[in-house]
């Protein structure tokens, strides 16, 4: 099987000890101090490592078997395989092989952004209070969006997206 290693992704776990928390459909049973001392158990300089940030609610067992109009697994697969034929061309003459090994020297070449989009990354990095390395990880997975929608350039909806999985940090650990 091929791996394809264009976004770090690393499943953290629960929000709370109880695994409700923010639920739309549980109560949460954890007092304050249980929450806190659980999310203390990951650091920031670990959150900051990880590429994306997603919360996922489960799905009530009715929905479950509902059929939904989504793409199918055959089409996100044909996109991805074009996403990584693109970043293969781009990178072959510089030795990596994907986004996630863009580094500071060859970050903005690959990079390249609408004025629009550079607005919006400097104003969401200094409005979050991102780091350095938020940031170039918010960049690396906003060039992954582009290259899985087709863009040359860099968006600024594709920087949004990527903005976006920055965030949930920020609502438990911030």
């Amino acid at each position: 099987m091929e791996s394809f290693d264009c976004i770090k992704v690393v499943s953290l776990r629960n929000p709370c000890p109880c695994g409700n928390l923010g639920s739309r459909t549980q109560q949460c049973r954890c007092t304050p101090n249980e929450i806190r001392r659980y999310l203390n158990r990951i650091s920031g300089p670990l959150l900051d490592r990880i590429d994306m940030h997603i919360e996922v609610e489960s799905i009530p067992a009715e929905k479950l078997s509902e059929i939904g109009l989504s793409e199918s697994s055959d089409s996100i697969r044909a996109r991805v395989e074009a996403a990584r034929d693109v970043q293969l061309a781009r990178y072959r003459d510089i030795g990596i092989h994907s986004n996630a090994e863009l580094n500071a020297r060859t970050l903005a070449g690959a990079c390249q952004m609408t004025p629009a989009a550079k607005e919006l990354l400097l104003a969401s990095t200094e409005r979050l209070k991102l780091s350095n390395r938020a940031y170039t990880r918010i960049l690396k997975v906003a060039r992954t969006i582009a290259d899985l929608d087709g863009f040359d350039d860099i968006t600024e909806e594709q920087i949004a997206e990527a903005v976006q999985y920055r965030t949930l940090d920020r609502k438990y650990w911030g």
